[in-house]
């Protein structure tokens, strides 16, 4: 486009000089929050007296890495079961009502409410030297079992605040089943099991991917409930406690860190993948 004066005007696209305006906040905040912490967790993992041999060591050194695969197995045990049990009772909440219903869904929310700590104390008083089931099997059996101060604990923690978000999410996506499209299965002769498995589940395949690796994410990283059940449990972020507290190892303590977390988020964006954008963002 020429001007009165004989020259050229470039016409921009409108917005051109919004955009990048807009995106300035998101930036600073992802630089500052994000990309620079990380960068420095980097940093302070390879300067201890191993190097950048500690990323090394942290999955190849027997204690590392066993404990890794107790905080892998731990997770992955805890979504299975979570999602197992959720799909079920959030499919069931979902299409059936009865009287109380509102009621006990709105109390599936309150372990949301409870820190990891909080849950650790109802775990020692379920299971504990002195809780609920040791006292029973004594009176029964003769014998206390204790579980609290365990992974089988730590398991049953888990299970109590991953179970109420997962069902929240999997009711949601039962909402919106059609259920034209299983009586459809049902009069071709479908069992209920068939119904369930070639027609619910595929349904809420999303949503399920996104709940476990939202699960799974929170049970690899979860500290409060291990630390107040003990802190010999052998999961990696006790480990990492323990470096960075007791054995003032930094640079191991950031190596594990930054292991541990670069595992979760391949969950994560493995799981957005699968499902699409359903999936919070990895990271």
């Amino acid at each position: 486009m020429r001007t009165p004066s004989g020259g050229i005007r470039v016409r921009m696209p409108p917005g051109w000089i919004e955009a990048p305006l807009l995106l300035l906040p998101v930036a600073v905040i992802f630089c500052a929050f994000f990309l620079i912490p990380m960068a420095r967790l980097v940093l302070i993992g390879g300067s201890g007296p191993l190097g950048w041999g500690a990323y090394g060591a942290a999955l190849t050194d027997t204690r590392y890495l066993t404990s890794l695969g107790s905080t892998i197995m731990l997770a992955a045990a805890t979504t299975l079961v979570t999602l197992i049990f959720s799909t079920v009772s959030g499919v069931f909440l979902t299409r059936h009502g009865f009287r109380g219903r509102a009621l006990l869904v709105s109390m599936l929310t309150l372990p949301l409410a409870f820190p990891g700590v909080v849950i650790g104390f109802m775990v020692i008083m379920l299971g504990g030297r002195q809780g609920l089931i040791p006292l029973m099997t004594d009176a029964l059996f003769g014998e206390r079992w204790v579980f609290a101060y365990s992974m089988t604990g730590l398991f049953f923690g888990y299970l109590y605040f991953s179970i109420p978000r997962t069902i929240l999410t999997i009711m949601a996506s039962a909402e919106k089943l059609d259920p034209r499209i299983e009586e459809a299965a049902r009069s071709l002769g479908a069992g209920p099991i068939r119904v369930a498995l070639d027609v619910i589940v595929p349904a809420l395949k999303p949503a399920l991917v996104a709940a476990g690796a939202i699960c799974f994410a929170t049970a690899m990283g979860a500290f409060g409930t291990a630390f107040t059940l003990a802190t010999r449990i052998n999961v990696l972020p006790m480990v990492i406690y323990t470096e960075f507290t007791l054995q003032a190892n930094i640079a191991m303590a950031a190596a594990l860190s930054f292991v541990l977390g670069a595992i979760t988020w391949a969950a994560l964006a493995l799981a957005r993948s699968v499902s699409g954008t359903s999936v919070a963002a990895a990271g």
